[in-house]
C-alpha cells in the first residue's frame, strides 16, 4: 500500500472515530454535526470509490480497514438521508398549514385590531391561530346540526362521542350507525333524524356540492335551507367552516350573542339589534371577529 493511501486511510479513520463519538440522533438534531458527518461521508465515498480497487488482495488487514471505511460511508449517507427526510416533512407540514390559512386572515386581523378596542386585546391573546375549514361538506353540515341551540362545549362533547362510535364519519357510516346509536351519542331524536336525512341526501347525489364554492352567500343559504333540519344558522355555519367566507354574521348563534354581551356590555343581555350594531364595526371581516368571539368564550370557560 502506498504511503499516500495510508495517510488518507488514517485521516478517514480519525474522521470516523470522531463521528462515532456522537450518537446518530445528536447528529441528526445538530446542523453543525450533520454538516461534519456529510463532509466525512464525502471523503469516505471518494476514498472507497477511487482506492478500493488498488488494495492488494493478500493484505487482509487493509481489506478490513477498507470495509470499515465503506460501512462508515454508508452510515453517513443514511444520516444525511434521515435529516433530509425530516426537513422535507417539516417543509410539507409548513406548506399545509400555510395553505389552510384563509388568504384574508392576516389583513382582517390587522384591520380589526386597529378599529375595535375589544378585538385589539383579544386577537393577540391567541397567537398565530386561525379558522380552519372542516373540509368535507357532510362533516361541516353534520357538526352544524349537532351544534344547533346548544353551547360550543356541549356540541364538542357530542361530536367526540359520535367520532368514538363512528371513527370515519361519512354519510354511509352514519346511516349504518342508525337512529338509536345517534341518540346514545347525546343527540336529540329530532337531530338524529336530521342527520340521517342529510346522509341520505349525500348518498343519493341529490346535492350539487361542486357548485357551492362558486355561488354567493345568499344563494348557498337558499339551497341549503331546502334540506330539512338545515336552517339559516346551520347554513351560515357552512359558509364559515366549509367555504370560509369572510363576512358572515350568525346572529342566531347563542355563543356569539353571549360573547358580545360579556365583552361589550359587561354581561348584560344583548338584543340582535345591539349585536348587529357592534358588528357593523367589523365589516367586511365579520367571520373573523365572530371566530375570536367564540375563542374568548373558550378562554373564559377554562378560567372558570
Amino acid at each position: 500500500m502506498s504511503p499516500q493511501l495510508e495517510d488518507k486511510m488514517l485521516a478517514a479513520n480519525q474522521a470516523v472515530r470522531g463521528t462515532e463519538e456522537k450518537t446518530l440522533p445528536d447528529a441528526v438534531k445538530s446542523d453543525v454535526t450533520h454538516a461534519r458527518t456529510s463532509r466525512c461521508a464525502t471523503v469516505l465515498n471518494d476514498i472507497a470509490s477511487r482506492q478500493v480497487t488498488r488494495v492488494i488482495p493478500n493484505e487482509e488487514s487493509s481489506c478490513n480497514n477498507m470495509r470499515s471505511l465503506v460501512l462508515a460511508a454508508d452510515l453517513a449517507r443514511q444520516s444525511t438521508a434521515m435529516t433530509t427526510s425530516a426537513l422535507i416533512s417539516a417543509e410539507s407540514q409548513e406548506r399545509k398549514n400555510a395553505t389552510s390559512r384563509p388568504d384574508y386572515w392576516d389583513q382582517a386581523c390587522s384591520d380589526l385590531v386597529h378599529r375595535d378596542r375589544i378585538l385589539r386585546k383579544l386577537i393577540p391573546q391567541f397567537g398565530p391561530v386561525h379558522l380552519i375549514s372542516h373540509g368535507d361538506p357532510f362533516i361541516t353540515l353534520a357538526r352544524a346540526i349537532i351544534g344547533q341551540q346548544i353551547s360550543v362545549i356541549a356540541a364538542q362533547t357530542i361530536w367526540a362521542r359520535l367520532k368514538a362510535a363512528c371513527p370515519l364519519i361519512s354519510p354511509s357510516c352514519i346511516m349504518q350507525l342508525g337512529w338509536t346509536r345517534l341518540i346514545e351519542c347525546g343527540l336529540s331524536k329530532r337531530k338524529s333524524g336530521y342527520i340521517l336525512e342529510l346522509a341520505q341526501h349525500f348518498t343519493s347525489d341529490a346535492l350539487y356540492i361542486s357548485s357551492w364554492a362558486l355561488m354567493d352567500d345568499e344563494a348557498v343559504v337558499d339551497e341549503l335551507t331546502q334540506i330539512r333540519g338545515i336552517g339559516f344558522w346551520t347554513a351560515e355555519m357552512f359558509l364559515i367552516f366549509n367555504l370560509m367566507r369572510p363576512n358572515v354574521l350568525p346572529l342566531d348563534d347563542i355563543g356569539l350573542i353571549r360573547s358580545i354581551s360579556l365583552n361589550y356590555f359587561s354581561g348584560e343581555p344583548v338584543t340582535r339589534s345591539e349585536a348587529r350594531e357592534v358588528a357593523a364595526n367589523w365589516e367586511p371581516w365579520r367571520t373573523v371577529a365572530t371566530w375570536y368571539m367564540w375563542r374568548s368564550l373558550e378562554s373564559l370557560s377554562k378560567q372558570a
